[in-house]
């Protein structure tokens, strides 16, 4: 069974989604530990709800970055956490953490990386006016949304598309692809080769959820 360390700063909902799939049998794995830097956040009830061990961390009460990341990966590992789940965490993770788990720490980004990195994605597609947008989950290197990607899904994007109605088509694909990157690791079925993730499933495309999967 996996053990899984999640680190969250918002709502949670991918937080929950992670949760739903273990709960429901479909991914081994269970969650030692919540991390949120805010403690109004509402992973901390989901958290709770389900008999989750949650810390708030926050970065003020440490005098430098190094320092703040260090002492999460340490609680990391005293729980034995073997993979770092970002769910809505909005922070850029620090080079302490990396370190300890390279290649071992996956995020989730609610566009089709490499475009549209960074805060807001999905207003910057939607202002950008493409026709495809979508969700990638990756894993986390030391820039701005730009380690190796693992799985992607895509979703249509409509001129009149906000901001809202495009994430909220985006996230429903986020709640399916999140899970599923963490069963295929879970599995053994991930390998990274420099930028490149190779996954061996039985599918002819594994990397990308096609429509007919995300409807």
């Amino acid at each position: 069974m996996l053990t899984l360390g999640v680190l969250a700063s918002g709502r949670g909902s991918n937080f929950q989604s992670i949760i739903d799939s273990i709960e429901s049998g479909v991914l081994n794995a269970k969650i030692a530990l919540l991390i949120t830097d805010n403690p109004e956040s509402y992973a901390i009830e989901r958290a709770n709800k389900h008999n989750i061990e949650a810390l708030v961390i926050k970065p003020r009460d440490f005098s430098d970055r190094d320092l703040y990341y260090s002492h999460i990966a340490e609680e990391l590992k005293k729980r034995n956490v073997e993979l770092v789940i970002l769910a809505g965490f909005m922070r850029v993770v620090g080079k302490a953490l990396i370190d300890k788990y390279r290649n071992r720490i996956m995020n989730i980004h609610p566009a089709l990386l490499p475009a549209f990195p960074g805060l807001h994605g999905q207003k910057q597609a939607a202002e950008y006016g493409v026709k495809i947008s979508g969700c990638t989950v990756h894993f986390v290197d030391e820039g701005m949304d730009t380690g190796p990607i693992i799985i992607q899904a895509a979703v249509p994007a409509y001129h009149d598309d906000t901001e809202e109605t495009l994430s909220e088509r985006i996230l429903k694909q986020e709640h399916k692809i999140f899970p599923y990157a963490i069963r295929l690791y879970s599995e053994g079925k991930i390998s990274v080769n420099g930028r490149k993730v190779i996954i061996e499933d039985n599918r002819e495309d594994p990397g990308m959820i096609n429509p007919p999967l995300i409807q």
